[in-house]
């Protein structure tokens, strides 16, 4: 896709957890010894993480004054991403 509309170039407008869920999965991954998880599980879990928290779309110069979405909650939504691709695989 290449995120142009209108002679306009969206593609630095983002989903500011996308890079906190990338950042915080090894740490919840780490968690979860007894499991070896492949590489679509892992896909599962990131998009099924994003899907459990509220957008955060930014633009690349947007100043961000208040996160309303803590690390603590981005921790938890991984978790259970995780339970639940363990308990259904390619879900």
């Amino acid at each position: 896709m290449d995120y142009v509309a209108l002679g306009l170039d969206f593609h630095s407008i983002r989903n500011k957890n996308e890079d906190r869920v990338i950042n915080l999965m090894p740490r919840v991954l780490e968690e979860f010894p007894d499991f070896r998880f492949t590489r679509t599980d892992i896909e599962d879990i990131y998009a099924l993480t994003l899907n459990m928290l509220p957008a955060r779309y930014v633009q690349a110069v947007t100043l961000v004054i208040d996160e309303p979405i803590t690390d603590e909650t981005v921790l938890l939504m991984l978790r259970e991403a995780v339970r639940t691709v363990r308990a259904r695989p390619n879900v």
